[in-house]
Order: structure tokens, then sequence, then C-alpha cells
């Protein structure tokens, strides 16, 4: 999992705030950065307690889940945007491991969570494997433009697509077999500044937290880093939902109480 620093000088920082809990979560996602922890000796997988605790408050940072853009007509997004939970996905179409987690994982926590209601995936470009990956996360965004986006997703992290590289046709292939139905629209916001400034918003961001290899994940401002083995997002999920329904059953009584 190759790392790359910010190659252009308008990458700055993305400002999310101060305080110990956003400087420790920045150390987080900048020392953990091994792809796949080695197993454990008795064949436990090392991320499963490293990276989700079962405590609900285990490390995480609220100046991270305020990164939840919980945006209606988001086409990066899928699930409801007042989900309980929000995962965040930093991620380039280059990277081996990010296309892991889309036909491995992914699909799984849609099913289990998505469609339950109780989660919500927030995409967000991150291309740091050099033009291509710029090329392809501007094509992710103009296919998004026109709700394809997921379907863009699949067929570009399909079993060996990255192998055939992200040249303009090849973009234009995908976008055909994503069934986004304006290719002429396709290609112009593909190429237009509306897709350079997104794709830009989303680089400063993952930069901003100390972002430094994909695919890393905010999961309610808990990080978590590589392609971890799915019991490592369950567990996280489990928690950070476990978490807001808690929140919210205080909030109740806490009303109530008021109102006497």
């Amino acid at each position: 999992m190759p790392k790359k620093s910010p190659s252009k000088s308008s990458l700055k920082p993305y400002a999310i705030g101060a305080g110990v809990a956003a400087a420790a979560a920045l150390l987080a996602f900048a020392s953990y950065t091994a792809t796949k922890p080695a197993d454990r000796a008795d064949g436990t997988p090392a991320s499963a307690s490293a990276q989700a605790s079962g405590e609900p408050e285990a490390g995480v940072y609220p100046e991270l889940e305020k990164l939840a853009r919980r945006e209606a007509g988001d086409g990066l997004a899928v699930g409801r945007a007042d989900a309980p939970v929000v995962l965040i996905e930093y991620a380039d179409f280059k990277c081996g491991y990010c296309g892991k987690f889309a036909r491995d994982t992914e699909p799984e926590l849609i099913r289990q969570y998505v469609e339950k209601g109780v989660l919500r995936i927030e995409w967000r470009n991150f291309p740091i494997f050099g033009e291509e990956s710029e090329a392809a996360a501007r094509a992710a965004w103009a296919a998004g433009q026109q709700g394809r986006f997921w379907e863009f997703h699949r067929a570009a992290y399909a079993e060996g697509a990255k192998d055939q590289g992200f040249g303009k046709d090849r973009l234009t292939a995908l976008a055909k077999e994503a069934g986004v139905p304006d290719l002429g629209r396709f290609t112009r916001d593909l190429d237009g500044d509306a897709a350079l400034k997104a794709v830009s918003r989303d680089q400063q961001e993952g930069y901003g937290l100390g972002t430094t290899s994909t695919p890393s994940f905010l999961i309610n401002g808990r990080p978590i880093a590589g392609a971890q083995p799915l019991e490592t997002f369950t567990a996280a999920i489990d928690a950070a939902a476990g978490a807001a329904g808690a929140a919210g059953a205080a909030g109740a009584s806490g009303a109530a109480g008021a109102g006497r």
C-alpha cells in the first residue's frame, strides 16, 4: 500500500478544529498505515481488537465525527442521510486494496446495515497514484452527477479492471458499462471545474487528517486504516450504533424530564 504525500501546493490541510482529541486522531491515521496487520499467534485477526474495540467510545474522536456531510442529494453516498452511523471512505480507484474492500466487504455492509437504515456510506475521492487516479476520481464524480456513481464504482473495481488503466477511452467505456445515460455530459463534467473542485475538496479533507494511504475510513469518528476483515467493520458499526442509540435514549429521557 504505497504512500504519497501531497504533490500540489494547492492541497492545504482541511480545517477540522483543534484539541487533544483531533490531534490523537491525526496520529492514528499517520502511524497506522499497514493495509492488513498480521494475525495473532492464535489465529485471531489482530485488526479485530486493535481497530474496533467493543467499547462504544473507544477510539472515537468527536472532531472527526463532524466530517460526515449527510447531504441528501449526495450522489457519492448510499444510505439514509439520517442514519445513526456514517462510514466515510477515502479511496483511490487504482488502489488494489480499495478494490478488495469494494468487492469483498462493502456489499456485505450494504446488505447488513445500509439496507436496514443503520449505516450511510460516504465516498471521498482520494487519488494518490498520479494522473490516471485523478482522472478516475473526476470520472466517478461525473457519473455521480447522473446517479450512476455506485455502478461506475462497481465497474472500476471489478477484478482486473485497474490493470486496464484509466485513460480517457477506458473511462468512457466504464461509464457505458455503468449505464451513464448522457455520455456527452459525462465527458463535459469529467473535464469541468466542478469535478476538479469536488475532488480537491475530498483530497484536502483526507490530507488534513494525516491520511497517507488507501483505503482509510472513519466510522462515526473512529479511524480504521486498510482493507481490514469484515469483522473489524461490523464491530465498529455495532459499537457506533449502540452509542448513537444510547445517546438518543438519554436525550429523550432528558427532554421528558424537563417537560415535567
